[in-house]
C-alpha cells in the first residue's frame, strides 16, 4: 500500500522546516509520498520548499491563494497513493501518530480511520475551544446515531478514491464536518485511534472561532437531510 500525505501550506515559513523534517523522519510501515501544495504563499515558504531534496516529496504551487479546501483538492488530485491523510504544517499534529492510523487498515480491520484527540491544559488553548469541539461532535452523533469521539480532527485516513468521490466543496474549517457528514450519510463509520495534539494559541496563529462551530453544525445538518449519492454505501 502507498500512502499520500497531503500538506496544504500558506505563509508557514516559521513552522514549515520543522513540519517537513518531522513528516519525513517517521518510520512508516508502507511506501509514502508527501504532496505539498503551496497555496500562493508570500513569505519565504516557496524558498524553503524549493530547497527540498527528497524523492518522496511532490510539490505543487497555486499562483494565488485559493484557500485550504482548494489546496487539499489539488493535493488529492495529484496523489498517487491508494490512501491519503491530511497533515497541516502548523505542528499541531504529530506525524509519528500516522503509523497508528495505518495499523487498522493494514490489518484489514478498517477502511477509514480517524485520529481521536485528547484535550488537556497542555494541549488546548482555551476552554471554549474544547466545548465547541465537543458540541459539534455531540451534534454529529445525535444526527447520525453514531458514537464518534472527535469529528473535527485533521487526521482522517481513507482511500484516495473515496475522498475524491465525496466531492467536498466547503471552504476553510468547513471541510472536516463536511467529510464526516458525507461519510456517515453513506453509512461509513470511521475507526478511531488516540493521537497526540497541541493547539496553537491566538498569538501563534490559531484562527478558528465560534462562527466556525456554528457553520459546522449547519454543514452536518445539511448533509444529514441530503440523499446519499447513487451507488453509495462503502
Amino acid at each position: 500500500m502507498k500512502l499520500s500525505i497531503l500538506m496544504p501550506v500558506y505563509n508557514e515559513e516559521v513552522r514549515l522546516p520543522e513540519a517537513l523534517k518531522q513528516a519525513l523522519s517517521v518510520d512508516y510501515p508502507c511506501e509514502v509520498e508527501l504532496v505539498v501544495v503551496d497555496d500562493g504563499s508570500k513569505d519565504r515558504t516557496p524558498e524553503i520548499l524549493a530547497g527540498l531534496d527528497d524523492p518522496r516529496v511532490r510539490l505543487v504551487t497555486h499562483p494565488r491563494n485559493r484557500g485550504k479546501a482548494a489546496a487539499i483538492r489539488t493535493a488529492c488530485d495529484e496523489a498517487t497513493g491508494e490512501y491519503m491523510v491530511i497533515l497541516d504544517a502548523d505542528l499541531e499534529y504529530d506525524p509519528r501518530d500516522i503509523p497508528r492510523l495505518l495499523e487498522p487498515v493494514l490489518e484489514g480491520r478498517a477502511e477509514v480511520v480517524y485520529g481521536n484527540r485528547s484535550f488537556g491544559s497542555h494541549s488546548s488553548f482555551s476552554f471554549w475551544y474544547v466545548v465547541g469541539n465537543k458540541t459539534v461532535t455531540l451534534a454529529a452523533n445525535m444526527l447520525y446515531n453514531c458514537y464518534l469521539g472527535d469529528v473535527e480532527t485533521c487526521f482522517k485516513l481513507m482511500p484516495v478514491d473515496l475522498y475524491r468521490s465525496l466531492d467536498v466543496r466547503d471552504k476553510g474549517f468547513g471541510i472536516d464536518p463536511a467529510v464526516t457528514g458525507k461519510l456517515l450519510r453513506r453509512g461509513v463509520r470511521p475507526y478511531e485511534v488516540p493521537i497526540s495534539y497541541r493547539a496553537r494559541t491566538r498569538a501563534e496563529g490559531k484562527k478558528i472561532t465560534w462562527q466556525d462551530g456554528v457553520k459546522a453544525l449547519w454543514i452536518l445538518t445539511r448533509e444529514r437531510v441530503r440523499r446519499p449519492p447513487a451507488g453509495a454505501g462503502r
